[in-house]
Protein backbone atom coordinates (compact mmCIF):
# COMPACT_ATOMS: atom_id res chain seq x y z
CA UNK A 1 0.00 0.00 0.00
CA UNK A 2 1.77 3.44 -0.93
CA UNK A 3 2.70 5.82 1.75
CA UNK A 4 0.41 9.13 1.87
CA UNK A 5 2.18 12.31 1.98
CA UNK A 6 0.36 14.66 4.31
CA UNK A 7 2.31 18.02 3.47
CA UNK A 8 0.88 21.41 3.82
CA UNK A 9 -1.13 21.45 0.93
CA UNK A 10 -2.45 18.26 1.52
CA UNK A 11 -4.47 18.74 5.03
CA UNK A 12 -5.56 22.23 4.00
CA UNK A 13 -7.27 20.78 0.72
CA UNK A 14 -8.13 17.74 2.86
CA UNK A 15 -9.97 20.44 5.46
CA UNK A 16 -11.52 22.20 2.48
CA UNK A 17 -13.46 19.21 1.42
CA UNK A 18 -14.49 18.23 5.07
CA UNK A 19 -16.03 21.99 5.13
CA UNK A 20 -17.73 21.87 2.12
CA UNK A 21 -19.23 18.39 2.85
CA UNK A 22 -20.80 19.60 6.02
CA UNK A 23 -22.21 22.37 4.84
CA UNK A 24 -23.97 20.75 1.62
CA UNK A 25 -24.87 18.48 4.65
CA UNK A 26 -26.51 20.68 6.54
CA UNK A 27 -28.27 22.17 3.79
CA UNK A 28 -28.81 18.82 2.39
CA UNK A 29 -30.46 16.82 5.49
CA UNK A 30 -34.04 16.59 6.33
CA UNK A 31 -34.33 18.38 8.84
CA UNK A 32 -37.54 17.88 10.73
CA UNK A 33 -37.45 14.59 12.24
CA UNK A 34 -39.48 12.35 9.81
CA UNK A 35 -40.44 8.61 9.57
CA UNK A 36 -40.38 8.02 5.64
CA UNK A 37 -43.62 5.97 4.35
CA UNK A 38 -43.45 3.86 1.23
CA UNK A 39 -45.89 5.31 -1.04
CA UNK A 40 -47.02 3.60 -4.63
CA UNK A 41 -44.07 5.04 -6.28
CA UNK A 42 -45.49 6.64 -9.20
CA UNK A 43 -44.14 9.40 -11.24
CA UNK A 44 -45.71 12.10 -12.58
CA UNK A 45 -46.47 10.58 -15.76
CA UNK A 46 -48.36 8.23 -14.16
CA UNK A 47 -50.77 10.57 -12.90
CA UNK A 48 -54.28 11.23 -14.73
CA UNK A 49 -53.99 14.98 -16.41
CA UNK A 50 -56.56 17.64 -16.22
CA UNK A 51 -54.85 19.74 -19.01
CA UNK A 52 -51.67 19.14 -20.95
CA UNK A 53 -51.18 23.36 -21.03
CA UNK A 54 -52.03 25.15 -18.02
CA UNK A 55 -49.98 27.19 -15.43
CA UNK A 56 -50.77 28.78 -12.45
CA UNK A 57 -49.16 30.79 -9.30
CA UNK A 58 -50.00 30.52 -5.19
CA UNK A 59 -51.52 34.10 -4.56
CA UNK A 60 -54.94 33.26 -6.06
CA UNK A 61 -57.04 31.03 -4.52
CA UNK A 62 -59.10 28.95 -4.39
CA UNK A 63 -57.49 27.07 -7.10
CA UNK A 64 -59.96 23.98 -6.81
CA UNK A 65 -62.73 23.16 -4.93
CA UNK A 66 -64.71 19.97 -4.43
CA UNK A 67 -68.60 20.63 -4.63
CA UNK A 68 -70.90 18.25 -4.11
CA UNK A 69 -74.56 18.77 -5.16
CA UNK A 70 -76.65 16.91 -8.26
CA UNK A 71 -73.00 16.00 -9.19
CA UNK A 72 -70.04 15.19 -7.60
CA UNK A 73 -66.98 17.35 -9.01
CA UNK A 74 -63.69 19.26 -7.98
CA UNK A 75 -63.80 22.17 -10.08
CA UNK A 76 -60.34 24.13 -11.16
CA UNK A 77 -58.83 26.23 -13.50
CA UNK A 78 -55.66 27.87 -15.53
CA UNK A 79 -53.68 30.02 -17.71
CA UNK A 80 -52.82 28.08 -20.48
CA UNK A 81 -49.37 29.36 -22.44
CA UNK A 82 -51.04 31.68 -24.69
CA UNK A 83 -52.85 33.09 -21.96
CA UNK A 84 -56.72 31.86 -22.48
CA UNK A 85 -58.18 31.65 -19.07
CA UNK A 86 -60.13 27.98 -18.31
CA UNK A 87 -62.38 26.83 -16.16
CA UNK A 88 -62.71 22.79 -15.61
CA UNK A 89 -63.67 20.59 -13.93
CA UNK A 90 -63.47 16.49 -13.18
CA UNK A 91 -66.62 14.37 -12.24
CA UNK A 92 -66.00 11.50 -9.53
CA UNK A 93 -68.55 9.49 -11.38
CA UNK A 94 -68.15 9.11 -14.70
CA UNK A 95 -64.16 10.11 -14.36
CA UNK A 96 -64.80 12.48 -17.42
CA UNK A 97 -62.50 15.93 -17.40
CA UNK A 98 -63.89 18.87 -19.29
CA UNK A 99 -63.44 22.16 -19.48
CA UNK A 100 -64.19 25.50 -21.12
CA UNK A 101 -62.82 28.71 -22.24
CA UNK A 102 -63.81 31.96 -20.77
CA UNK A 103 -61.33 34.24 -22.25
CA UNK A 104 -59.15 33.87 -24.94
CA UNK A 105 -55.50 35.62 -25.18
CA UNK A 106 -55.52 37.53 -21.87
CA UNK A 107 -51.91 37.41 -21.35
CA UNK A 108 -49.19 34.69 -21.31
CA UNK A 109 -48.36 34.92 -17.70
CA UNK A 110 -49.35 32.67 -14.59
CA UNK A 111 -49.90 34.89 -12.25
CA UNK A 112 -53.10 35.21 -14.23
CA UNK A 113 -55.00 32.24 -13.24
CA UNK A 114 -58.82 32.50 -11.75
CA UNK A 115 -60.21 32.16 -8.46
CA UNK A 116 -63.08 30.04 -8.21
CA UNK A 117 -66.19 30.77 -5.48
CA UNK A 118 -69.26 28.02 -5.53
CA UNK A 119 -72.18 29.82 -3.83
CA UNK A 120 -74.56 27.19 -1.57
CA UNK A 121 -77.04 27.07 -5.18
CA UNK A 122 -74.14 25.32 -6.90
CA UNK A 123 -73.29 28.04 -9.29
CA UNK A 124 -69.84 29.17 -10.10
CA UNK A 125 -68.45 32.83 -9.68
CA UNK A 126 -65.35 32.79 -11.71
CA UNK A 127 -62.55 36.14 -10.67
CA UNK A 128 -59.32 36.80 -13.03
CA UNK A 129 -57.13 39.53 -13.97
CA UNK A 130 -53.91 40.65 -15.47
CA UNK A 131 -50.57 40.67 -14.05
CA UNK A 132 -49.75 44.39 -12.54
CA UNK A 133 -52.22 45.85 -15.29
CA UNK A 134 -55.26 48.55 -14.97
CA UNK A 135 -56.97 45.93 -16.76
CA UNK A 136 -59.92 45.18 -14.07
CA UNK A 137 -60.75 42.46 -12.51
CA UNK A 138 -62.86 39.92 -14.52
CA UNK A 139 -65.66 38.51 -13.31
CA UNK A 140 -67.65 35.37 -14.80
CA UNK A 141 -70.92 33.75 -13.57
CA UNK A 142 -72.10 30.27 -14.99
CA UNK A 143 -75.90 30.20 -16.36
CA UNK A 144 -76.59 27.39 -14.44
CA UNK A 145 -75.69 25.38 -11.17
CA UNK A 146 -72.66 23.16 -11.99
CA UNK A 147 -72.67 23.71 -15.23
CA UNK A 148 -69.54 25.86 -17.11
CA UNK A 149 -70.93 25.36 -20.70
CA UNK A 150 -72.90 28.33 -20.53
CA UNK A 151 -72.07 32.00 -18.65
CA UNK A 152 -73.94 35.20 -18.07
CA UNK A 153 -72.35 38.24 -19.22
CA UNK A 154 -68.90 39.03 -17.98
CA UNK A 155 -69.04 41.59 -15.48
CA UNK A 156 -65.53 44.43 -15.26
CA UNK A 157 -64.78 45.52 -11.61
CA UNK A 158 -62.93 48.74 -11.94
CA UNK A 159 -62.79 48.51 -7.58
CA UNK A 160 -59.91 50.54 -7.04
CA UNK A 161 -60.37 53.87 -5.79
CA UNK A 162 -58.43 56.28 -7.99
CA UNK A 163 -59.88 59.33 -6.33
CA UNK A 164 -58.76 58.12 -2.69
CA UNK A 165 -54.83 57.06 -4.13
CA UNK A 166 -54.60 59.30 -6.88
CA UNK A 167 -50.87 59.27 -8.25
CA UNK A 168 -50.36 55.70 -6.97
CA UNK A 169 -50.57 53.01 -9.38
CA UNK A 170 -53.88 51.31 -10.53
CA UNK A 171 -53.37 47.53 -11.39
CA UNK A 172 -55.07 44.15 -10.88
CA UNK A 173 -53.17 41.27 -9.63
CA UNK A 174 -54.15 37.92 -7.22
CA UNK A 175 -58.03 37.64 -6.31
CA UNK A 176 -58.99 36.15 -3.13
CA UNK A 177 -62.49 35.62 -2.93
CA UNK A 178 -64.82 34.72 0.65
CA UNK A 179 -68.29 34.52 1.69
CA UNK A 180 -69.03 35.10 5.50
CA UNK A 181 -72.26 33.18 5.88
CA UNK A 182 -72.79 35.59 9.88
CA UNK A 183 -72.56 38.71 7.32
CA UNK A 184 -73.89 37.24 4.54
CA UNK A 185 -71.22 39.22 2.42
CA UNK A 186 -69.04 38.87 -0.04
CA UNK A 187 -65.32 40.18 0.34
CA UNK A 188 -62.91 40.21 -2.49
CA UNK A 189 -59.03 41.09 -1.75
CA UNK A 190 -56.70 41.68 -4.42
CA UNK A 191 -52.92 43.37 -5.08
CA UNK A 192 -54.43 46.81 -6.32
CA UNK A 193 -54.26 50.57 -5.31
CA UNK A 194 -50.40 51.38 -5.02
CA UNK A 195 -49.19 47.56 -5.49
CA UNK A 196 -50.80 46.94 -1.79
CA UNK A 197 -53.80 44.69 -0.42
CA UNK A 198 -56.97 45.68 -1.28
CA UNK A 199 -60.31 45.03 -0.52
CA UNK A 200 -64.20 45.25 -1.58
CA UNK A 201 -67.15 44.10 0.01
CA UNK A 202 -70.66 43.04 -1.66
CA UNK A 203 -74.01 42.04 -0.57
CA UNK A 204 -74.62 39.82 -4.09
CA UNK A 205 -71.24 39.05 -5.48
CA UNK A 206 -72.29 41.35 -8.33
CA UNK A 207 -72.16 44.83 -7.44
CA UNK A 208 -69.09 45.84 -5.25
CA UNK A 209 -67.72 48.83 -2.83
CA UNK A 210 -64.47 51.06 -4.01
CA UNK A 211 -61.58 49.10 -2.83
CA UNK A 212 -59.81 50.16 -0.34
CA UNK A 213 -56.18 49.52 1.15
CA UNK A 214 -55.84 47.72 4.02
CA UNK A 215 -52.26 46.49 4.76
CA UNK A 216 -50.02 49.16 4.59
CA UNK A 217 -45.88 48.77 5.34
CA UNK A 218 -43.83 52.04 4.65
CA UNK A 219 -43.26 53.28 1.48
CA UNK A 220 -39.74 52.79 1.77
CA UNK A 221 -39.84 52.63 -2.39
CA UNK A 222 -42.33 52.82 -4.62
CA UNK A 223 -44.81 49.90 -5.56
CA UNK A 224 -43.38 48.31 -2.47
CA UNK A 225 -45.96 45.09 -2.33
CA UNK A 226 -47.05 42.89 0.77
CA UNK A 227 -48.33 39.30 -0.87
CA UNK A 228 -50.99 38.05 1.14
CA UNK A 229 -52.06 34.37 1.75
CA UNK A 230 -55.83 34.32 2.73
CA UNK A 231 -57.97 31.54 4.64
CA UNK A 232 -61.79 31.75 5.88
CA UNK A 233 -64.30 29.05 7.82
CA UNK A 234 -66.91 30.70 5.12
CA UNK A 235 -69.19 31.70 8.97
CA UNK A 236 -67.62 34.09 10.99
CA UNK A 237 -63.89 35.01 10.42
CA UNK A 238 -61.00 35.38 7.67
CA UNK A 239 -57.27 34.86 8.21
CA UNK A 240 -54.50 36.87 6.67
CA UNK A 241 -50.63 36.15 6.22
CA UNK A 242 -48.55 38.66 4.34
CA UNK A 243 -44.93 39.94 4.17
CA UNK A 244 -43.14 43.25 3.55
CA UNK A 245 -42.59 43.01 0.05
CA UNK A 246 -41.01 40.96 -2.40
CA UNK A 247 -37.78 39.28 -0.92
CA UNK A 248 -35.74 39.66 -4.47
CA UNK A 249 -37.04 43.51 -3.19
CA UNK A 250 -36.06 43.50 0.32
CA UNK A 251 -33.05 43.50 2.63
CA UNK A 252 -35.44 41.51 5.04
CA UNK A 253 -38.58 39.96 4.58
CA UNK A 254 -40.66 39.16 7.56
CA UNK A 255 -44.11 37.45 7.74
CA UNK A 256 -46.76 38.26 10.06
CA UNK A 257 -50.52 37.15 10.61
CA UNK A 258 -53.84 38.84 11.86
CA UNK A 259 -57.01 37.85 11.53
CA UNK A 260 -60.88 39.60 10.93
CA UNK A 261 -64.22 38.84 12.49
CA UNK A 262 -67.14 41.01 13.05
CA UNK A 263 -65.48 44.67 11.40
CA UNK A 264 -62.16 44.08 13.03
CA UNK A 265 -58.89 43.08 13.17
CA UNK A 266 -57.14 41.00 15.71
CA UNK A 267 -53.84 39.00 16.57
CA UNK A 268 -53.64 35.66 17.18
CA UNK A 269 -54.48 36.20 21.19
CA UNK A 270 -57.40 38.29 20.19
CA UNK A 271 -56.01 41.62 21.05
CA UNK A 272 -57.97 44.25 18.85
CA UNK A 273 -55.53 45.60 15.77
CA UNK A 274 -58.06 47.62 14.54
CA UNK A 275 -61.09 48.35 12.46
CA UNK A 276 -61.48 47.21 8.87
CA UNK A 277 -61.17 50.43 6.90
CA UNK A 278 -57.78 51.72 8.66
CA UNK A 279 -54.88 50.07 6.98
CA UNK A 280 -53.00 47.92 9.53
CA UNK A 281 -49.14 48.50 9.55
CA UNK A 282 -47.32 45.44 9.10
CA UNK A 283 -45.78 45.78 13.10
CA UNK A 284 -49.24 46.20 14.37
CA UNK A 285 -49.82 42.42 12.95
CA UNK A 286 -48.57 39.74 15.12
CA UNK A 287 -44.70 38.83 13.50
CA UNK A 288 -44.56 35.30 12.61
CA UNK A 289 -41.18 35.18 11.23
CA UNK A 290 -38.68 37.93 12.25
CA UNK A 291 -36.59 38.00 9.26
CA UNK A 292 -35.14 41.51 11.16
CA UNK A 293 -33.34 39.36 13.68
CA UNK A 294 -29.56 38.58 12.22
CA UNK A 295 -29.71 35.28 12.34
CA UNK A 296 -32.54 35.18 9.79
CA UNK A 297 -32.81 35.27 6.24
CA UNK A 298 -35.79 36.89 4.43
CA UNK A 299 -38.85 34.32 3.75
CA UNK A 300 -42.05 33.97 1.66
CA UNK A 301 -45.94 33.14 2.84
CA UNK A 302 -47.04 30.07 0.91
CA UNK A 303 -49.93 29.16 2.62
CA UNK A 304 -52.16 29.18 6.06
CA UNK A 305 -55.14 27.64 7.54
CA UNK A 306 -56.25 26.84 11.17
CA UNK A 307 -56.04 23.72 13.42
CA UNK A 308 -58.55 21.77 14.89
CA UNK A 309 -58.48 23.77 17.93
CA UNK A 310 -58.84 26.82 15.86
CA UNK A 311 -55.21 27.77 16.04
CA UNK A 312 -53.55 29.40 12.96
CA UNK A 313 -50.77 27.85 11.07
CA UNK A 314 -48.56 28.77 8.34
CA UNK A 315 -46.31 27.81 5.86
CA UNK A 316 -43.35 29.56 4.42
CA UNK A 317 -39.74 29.23 2.46
CA UNK A 318 -36.68 31.10 3.94
CA UNK A 319 -33.55 31.60 1.96
CA UNK A 320 -29.92 31.46 3.38
CA UNK A 321 -29.13 31.62 -0.43
CA UNK A 322 -30.86 31.21 -4.17
CA UNK A 323 -29.73 27.37 -3.65
CA UNK A 324 -31.27 26.78 -0.53
CA UNK A 325 -34.91 27.17 0.07
CA UNK A 326 -35.99 25.62 3.55
CA UNK A 327 -39.81 24.96 4.30
CA UNK A 328 -41.06 25.82 7.83
CA UNK A 329 -44.42 25.83 9.70
CA UNK A 330 -45.50 28.31 12.24
CA UNK A 331 -48.02 27.34 14.80
CA UNK A 332 -49.63 29.61 17.26
CA UNK A 333 -49.66 27.27 20.80
CA UNK A 334 -52.98 29.49 22.52
CA UNK A 335 -50.30 32.06 23.78
CA UNK A 336 -47.02 31.95 21.50
CA UNK A 337 -45.53 31.17 18.00
CA UNK A 338 -43.65 28.23 17.41
CA UNK A 339 -41.84 27.83 14.29
CA UNK A 340 -40.07 24.61 13.41
CA UNK A 341 -37.55 23.99 10.08
CA UNK A 342 -38.82 21.23 7.67
CA UNK A 343 -36.86 20.89 5.19
CA UNK A 344 -34.34 22.11 2.43
CA UNK A 345 -36.43 21.83 -0.51
CA UNK A 346 -33.63 22.29 -3.36
CA UNK A 347 -33.22 25.56 -5.16
CA UNK A 348 -35.33 27.61 -7.02
CA UNK A 349 -37.21 25.63 -10.05
CA UNK A 350 -36.88 27.68 -12.89
CA UNK A 351 -34.96 26.58 -15.74
CA UNK A 352 -33.82 29.52 -17.61
CA UNK A 353 -30.80 29.55 -20.39
CA UNK A 354 -27.35 28.40 -18.79
CA UNK A 355 -25.25 31.37 -17.75
CA UNK A 356 -28.07 33.64 -17.52
CA UNK A 357 -28.67 34.96 -14.27
CA UNK A 358 -31.82 33.95 -12.57
CA UNK A 359 -34.67 36.41 -12.56
CA UNK A 360 -36.88 34.73 -9.87
CA UNK A 361 -34.34 33.18 -7.42
CA UNK A 362 -37.02 32.85 -5.07
CA UNK A 363 -39.20 30.45 -6.47
CA UNK A 364 -39.51 27.75 -4.61
CA UNK A 365 -41.19 24.23 -5.78
CA UNK A 366 -44.33 24.92 -3.36
CA UNK A 367 -45.99 24.01 -0.03
CA UNK A 368 -49.41 23.82 1.08
CA UNK A 369 -51.65 22.92 3.67
CA UNK A 370 -54.55 20.74 3.64
CA UNK A 371 -57.33 23.16 4.85
CA UNK A 372 -59.65 20.37 6.04
CA UNK A 373 -57.08 19.01 7.94
CA UNK A 374 -53.87 20.94 8.62
CA UNK A 375 -51.81 18.33 9.90
CA UNK A 376 -51.34 17.22 6.37
CA UNK A 377 -49.02 19.31 4.46
CA UNK A 378 -48.05 18.96 0.42
CA UNK A 379 -45.08 19.66 -0.92
CA UNK A 380 -42.33 20.08 -3.42
CA UNK A 381 -39.16 19.08 -3.03
CA UNK A 382 -36.12 18.24 -5.56
CA UNK A 383 -34.97 14.92 -5.38
CA UNK A 384 -32.08 13.82 -7.31
CA UNK A 385 -32.25 16.83 -9.50
CA UNK A 386 -36.19 16.82 -9.89
CA UNK A 387 -38.86 18.36 -7.91
CA UNK A 388 -41.51 16.06 -6.69
CA UNK A 389 -44.62 15.64 -4.70
CA UNK A 390 -44.82 14.47 -0.82
CA UNK A 391 -47.39 14.58 1.09
CA UNK A 392 -46.33 15.03 4.67
CA UNK A 393 -48.07 14.43 7.86
CA UNK A 394 -47.92 15.35 11.67
CA UNK A 395 -47.69 12.83 14.07
CA UNK A 396 -48.11 13.22 17.94
CA UNK A 397 -44.61 12.52 18.96
CA UNK A 398 -43.08 15.55 17.21
CA UNK A 399 -42.20 13.53 14.15
CA UNK A 400 -43.86 13.45 10.41
CA UNK A 401 -44.85 10.43 8.26
CA UNK A 402 -43.33 11.66 4.90
CA UNK A 403 -44.98 9.51 1.86
CA UNK A 404 -43.82 10.16 -1.84
CA UNK A 405 -47.37 11.21 -4.36
CA UNK A 406 -44.53 11.50 -7.62
CA UNK A 407 -40.71 9.22 -7.55
CA UNK A 408 -38.36 9.47 -9.62
CA UNK A 409 -39.99 11.55 -12.77
CA UNK A 410 -38.67 12.87 -15.37
CA UNK A 411 -40.47 17.02 -15.38
CA UNK A 412 -40.41 19.08 -12.28
CA UNK A 413 -43.55 18.99 -10.60
CA UNK A 414 -44.43 22.15 -8.92
CA UNK A 415 -47.08 24.56 -6.92
CA UNK A 416 -48.89 21.49 -4.79
CA UNK A 417 -52.60 22.74 -4.29
CA UNK A 418 -54.64 20.95 -1.80
CA UNK A 419 -58.24 20.85 -3.05
CA UNK A 420 -60.74 22.93 -0.84
CA UNK A 421 -63.64 21.59 0.91
CA UNK A 422 -62.06 17.97 -0.52
CA UNK A 423 -62.66 15.42 3.18
CA UNK A 424 -60.75 12.63 4.10
CA UNK A 425 -61.86 9.91 1.94
CA UNK A 426 -61.69 12.15 -1.36
CA UNK A 427 -59.77 10.42 -4.39
CA UNK A 428 -58.89 13.62 -5.71
CA UNK A 429 -56.60 15.71 -2.34
CA UNK A 430 -54.24 17.46 -4.42
CA UNK A 431 -53.42 18.78 -7.42
CA UNK A 432 -50.07 20.79 -8.99
CA UNK A 433 -48.35 21.86 -12.13
CA UNK A 434 -45.43 19.43 -14.18
CA UNK A 435 -43.33 21.40 -16.48
CA UNK A 436 -42.75 20.90 -19.95
CA UNK A 437 -40.69 24.29 -19.34
CA UNK A 438 -40.30 26.78 -17.29
CA UNK A 439 -37.82 29.94 -18.08
CA UNK A 440 -40.42 32.64 -16.54
CA UNK A 441 -43.60 33.08 -15.74
CA UNK A 442 -44.02 34.42 -18.77
CA UNK A 443 -42.65 31.82 -20.80
CA UNK A 444 -44.01 28.35 -19.63
CA UNK A 445 -45.53 25.50 -21.21
CA UNK A 446 -46.77 23.32 -18.17
CA UNK A 447 -49.60 20.08 -17.84
CA UNK A 448 -51.89 20.09 -14.53
CA UNK A 449 -52.12 16.64 -12.65
CA UNK A 450 -54.05 14.78 -10.08
CA UNK A 451 -53.29 12.14 -7.39
CA UNK A 452 -55.10 9.56 -9.43
CA UNK A 453 -53.20 7.48 -11.32
CA UNK A 454 -53.99 7.26 -15.22
CA UNK A 455 -56.14 4.38 -16.16
CA UNK A 456 -53.81 2.37 -18.77
CA UNK A 457 -55.50 -0.85 -20.92
CA UNK A 458 -53.08 -3.50 -21.79
CA UNK A 459 -54.52 -5.57 -24.66
CA UNK A 460 -52.99 -8.75 -25.05
CA UNK A 461 -53.45 -12.00 -27.47
CA UNK A 462 -56.34 -14.29 -27.18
Amino acid sequence: MPKMDFNFNSMKYFFCVLFCSTVVTLYGQNIASIVEVKGKELNAEQFRTITTDGGWCWFSDPRAVYYEGKHKRTYTGWVTSAGDIVVAYYDHQTQEIKNKMLYEKLEADDHDNPTILIGKDGKLKIFFSKHARSFPIQLFVSAQPENIDEWEKPISLALNDTVAYKGLSNTYTYQNVVYLQNEKKYFIFWRGADFKPNYSTSNDGIHWSSGKIFVLPDRVYRDRRPYMKVSSDGKSRIDFAFTDGHPRDEKNNSIYYMYYVKGTFYKANGSKIKNIGEPVRPNEADIVYDAYNSANPKGWIWDLARDKNGNPVLVYAKFPDSANHLYCVAKWDGKKWINHELVNSGKYFPRGPVGVREREPNYSGGICIDHEDPSILYLSVERNGIFEIERWTSKENGKWEVEPITKNSKKDNIRPFAVRNAKSGNPVQVIWVTNDRYVHYTDFHSSIKMNIPEVRVSIGRK
